[in-house]
C-alpha cells in the first residue's frame, strides 16, 4: 500500500513537472534599432497585466522610460544596451521574454542571447522594411533552426505594399513566409487588420490608450458585414488580397515552422497597441515550449529529472547601492530549487543558492522552483563566467557563444590614480559580462579593450565613472583584427620565431589565450604565409 502510495505521489509529481514544462515559452525579440521592438515588449506585458502603463518607470513617473531599459545611459539615448529579462503570465502560460539590444554595437550581447531562447519574434519596420541588422541576426537564427515569426510594425505610417514586404522578407532574410494576419489599408487609410488565423476583423480606432480593440467575427469574406464595416472599396480590396495570399503562400504547417522551415507573419501597431493580441494569442499557441539543448557531451531533454543550466550574460551593478553581479542562467533540464547544492562544471565546486531571483525588468524577485525554461539570476561575487554550466553533479559543457574578433580596440588609460583598483575592478567585471573584450599586451601589461561598436567605449566609461568611481581616457591603437593562436607544436622552431618576431603584436585574453593583433590585412596575409604551421581564428572557441 505505502509502494503504491509513493508511486502515485511521484507520478503526480512528475506530471506536474511535465506540466510546467508545457506551459513555459521562451522567446527573444530581435530587430533593427527604431523597429519598435521595446514597444512591442512593453505591450505583450500590458496584455499580460504585468504593467499598467506603458512606459512606466515606478520609480520616476516624469521621466518616461521603457520598462525594459533599465541602464541609466539607456534612458538618455533612447536604446537598449543590454538584454532584459522579462517574464509574466498570460492564459495560464508563462511567458519570459529576453528583450535584446537592436544596435549593432551591442550585437554581441544579442548573440549570446539567441542560446538561451527557444523562438524568436523579428519586428519589421513597415517603412524601412528589412535593415542590415535584422539580416544578421536571423541568420544566427537560421544557423540554429530558432523558429521565427515575423511581426510588421508601424503600419499606422505610410510604407511598403505588404506584399512588396513580404517579398523582401523571403529575399533578405532567406525565410519561407505565410501571413496569418493582413493589413486593411495603411497609413492614412489603415482601417485595421483581416485575422488569418482567427478569422476576424480587428477594426482600427488609433486609440493607444485602449487595452483591446474591437474585433468582429467573420467567417465568410464574401458577406455584405465587411462591406458595412469598412466601407465598399476596402472590403473588394481586402477580397483580392486574401485570394492572393491563399493563392501564393504555403498553408500554415505548425511542424513547418518549428523545425525553422516556415515563417508565420502579424501586421499591426505596437505604439497603438494594435494587433498585439493577436500575434500573442497565436505565439501562445503554437510557440515551442522549452526545447532539448546540445551540449559538448550529449544532448540534454527538458524533462530530464536532473538540473542543468548555463550562464547567458553576467550582470554587474543591477542595484547601484550594492556592488552585485548577477549571473542569468537558462535552466535546461530538472528542477532549479533554492538552497540546494549544485556542481560548478568549470570550477569543480559545491553552490548553493539562496536568493535565485527571478524578473521583471528591474524588480526581481527571490523563487523556491524553477523549471526548464525559465531564466533565474544568481548572486555571483566574481566566480562566474559566461558559459559555465551548473548541474546535479554530471560533468555537461553547454556549447557557448564564441567571443568573435573586436572591430574596435583602443589603449584604456586610468585617468585618476587614487582609484586604480576601482578601474581595474570595474574593467574586470564589465568584460566578465561580455560588453567588450580585454587583452593585455605581452610586451609591456598595458590593456587594450575591444568592442564591436564604437558606442560600447561611452557605455564602458559611464558606466565606471557612476557604478565603481573611476575615470579612464582612451588612445588609438592601430589594430586590424585580434585572431587567437594555435600552434600544431609549441615546441617547434617556427612557433618560437614567431613569438619572438611578433612580440610587440601579442596580448593574453581574459581566458589567458593568445592573441595576435595584426595591424593591417596586408600584415596578417603575410603572417599566416610566413608561418604556416600557425592557424589564426577569428572566433575565441575553436578548441
Amino acid at each position: 500500500m505505502a509502494k503504491h502510495l509513493l508511486y502515485l505521489c511521484q507520478n503526480l509529481t512528475f506530471m506536474t513537472f511535465l506540466e510546467e514544462i508545457n506551459r513555459r515559452r521562451t522567446f527573444g525579440i530581435i530587430s533593427h534599432p527604431d523597429a519598435g521592438k521595446t514597444t512591442l515588449t512593453e505591450k505583450l506585458l500590458l496584455f499580460g497585466g504585468a504593467i499598467q502603463e506603458a512606459g512606466a518607470v515606478k520609480s520616476n513617473k516624469i521621466k518616461k522610460g521603457a520598462t525594459s531599459d533599465f541602464m541609466e545611459i539607456e534612458r538618455q539615448r533612447g536604446i537598449s544596451v543590454a538584454t532584459s529579462v522579462l517574464a509574466f503570465e498570460y492564459n495560464d502560460i508563462k511567458i519570459n521574454i529576453l528583450d535584446t539590444p537592436g544596435h549593432k554595437d551591442f550585437a554581441e550581447d544579442t548573440f549570446r542571447t539567441l542560446t538561451a531562447v527557444d523562438s524568436v519574434i523579428v519586428v519589421v519596420d513597415v517603412a524601412k522594411g528589412v535593415e542590415e541588422q535584422t539580416e544578421k541576426l536571423v541568420e544566427v537564427c537560421r544557423m540554429r533552426n530558432i523558429p521565427m515569426i515575423v511581426f510588421i510594425n508601424k503600419m499606422d505610417r505610410e510604407g511598403k505594399d505588404a506584399f512588396d514586404l513580404l517579398d523582401e522578407i523571403e529575399q533578405k532574410l532567406g525565410l519561407k513566409v505565410v501571413p496569418l494576419s493582413f493589413p486593411i489599408g495603411m497609413g492614412y487609410d489603415f482601417k485595421g487588420i483581416y485575422n488569418i488565423w482567427e478569422k476576424n476583423v480587428n477594426l482600427f480606432s488609433g486609440d493607444s490608450r485602449k487595452d483591446i480593440e474591437e474585433t468582429i467575427e467573420i467567417k465568410d469574406l464574401n458577406s455584405e458585414e465587411l462591406n458595412d464595416l469598412i466601407g465598399d472599396q476596402a472590403a473588394n480590396t481586402l477580397r483580392e488580397e486574401i485570394e492572393l495570399v491563399d493563392g501564393i503562400y504555403p498553408k500554415f504547417n505548425k511542424d513547418d515552422y518549428l523545425a525553422g522551415d516556415l515563417q508565420p507573419v502579424f501586421f499591426g501597431s505596437a505604439l497603438n497597441n494594435f494587433g498585439v493580441r493577436e500575434l500573442l494569442d497565436c505565439f501562445v499557441d503554437i510557440a515551442p515550449t522549452p526545447r532539448p539543448k546540445q551540449s559538448e557531451e550529449r544532448l540534454v531533454a527538458p524533462d530530464e529529472n536532473k538540473f542543468s543550466g548555463f550562464v547567458f550574460k553576467i550582470h554587474a551593478n543591477m542595484d547601484p547601492n550594492h556592488r552585485n553581479r548577477l549571473a542569468f542562467v537558462k535552466i535546461v533540464s530538472g528542477e532549479f530549487k533554492r538552497n540546494a547544492p549544485y556542481l560548478h562544471v568549470r570550477n569543480n565546486k559545491k553552490v548553493k543558492f539562496s536568493s535565485p531571483n527571478a524578473f521583471f525588468a528591474e524588480k526581481k524577485e527571490i523563487v523556491d522552483i524553477s523549471y526548464p525554461g525559465d531564466i533565474v539570476g544568481l548572486q555571483d561575487t566574481g566566480n562566474f563566467k559566461i558559459g559555465d554550466t551548473f548541474t546535479e553533479g554530471e560533468l555537461l559543457n553547454y556549447k557557448g557563444v564564441p567571443s568573435f574578433s573586436p572591430e574596435h580596440f583602443r589603449y584604456i588609460n586610468n585617468a585618476d590614480p587614487l582609484k586604480s583598483k576601482q578601474l581595474n575592478k570595474g574593467i574586470d567585471q564589465l568584460m566578465d559580462e561580455g560588453v567588450a573584450q580585454l587583452f593585455t599586451l605581452e610586451l609591456n601589461g598595458r590593456k587594450v579593450i575591444g568592442t564591436v561598436g564604437a558606442l560600447q567605449y561611452e557605455v564602458i566609461q559611464y558606466r565606471l565613472e557612476h557604478e565603481y568611481g573611476a575615470k579612464c581616457i582612451y588612445e588609438n591603437l592601430n589594430v586590424f583584427k585580434a585572431c587567437w593562436i594555435e600552434a600544431e607544436d609549441p615546441k617547434n622552431d617556427e612557433y618560437k620565431e614567431f613569438l619572438r618576431v611578433k612580440q610587440r603584436y601579442l596580448a593574453k585574453d581574459k581566458q589567458d589565450q593568445l592573441v595576435f593583433l595584426a595591424d593591417s590585412s596586408f600584415s596578417l596575409q603575410m603572417t599566416q604565409q610566413k608561418y604556416p604551421s600557425i592557424t589564426f581564428h577569428f572566433t575565441s572557441e575553436f578548441n
